[in-house]
């Protein structure tokens, strides 16, 4: 909890720093080495910081669902895709289908999934922090440093180890 107090307090006030290292690393020559460090530190917020405490995910973002996805939560409620979509999808201006609503209607009062196990895709993999080529995406990680406090936690110590 104390992570999640903390990263509230400090997301915005060092939002422009982030922004402004996190495209620096795209040029980076590092990038395998930025991908272990990244991982490693992930790993240690990861095992401080309790989701379900926090949520700000399922609460803030609208997350791209993919034909898969909306296949998989189709039977996980019982429903024709096409339903899934009509209830709850809506076509972003990328063309991508994300929740028309937020928070995500599948978010429980006690910031439980209720579709967990047939969550989409983006949602699976999210913060995007165990993922290779961190450097390669500035403004998703930016982005994320402002809406989840293990990215937030990852870049700063990112930062540590990259001024070492």
């Amino acid at each position: 909890m104390d992570l999640i107090n903390k990263w509230q307090s400090q997301a915005k006030e060092k939002a422009k720093e982030n922004q402004n290292f996190l495209k620096r690393l795209k040029k980076s020559k590092q990038a395998g080495q930025i991908d272990r460090w990244v991982n490693e530190a992930d790993e240690e917020v990861v095992s401080q910081v309790d989701c379900l405490s926090c949520a700000n995910c399922c609460k803030t973002i609208s997350p791209v669902v993919t034909q898969t996805d909306v296949k998989r939560i189709a039977k996980e409620l019982r429903m024709k895709p096409t339903e899934v979509v009509e209830a709850y999808l809506l076509v972003d201006h990328e063309g991508d289908y994300v929740m028309k609503s937020q928070p995500c209607p599948f978010l429980g009062a006690d910031n439980y999934c209720s579709i967990y196990e047939a969550r989409p895709k983006a949602c699976r993999e999210y913060p995007h922090t165990q993922n290779r080529g961190f450097t390669k995406r500035p403004s998703l990680h930016y982005k994320n440093t402002l809406t989840c406090p293990i990215v937030f936690n990852v870049v700063e110590e990112l930062k540590q180890k990259m001024l070492k």
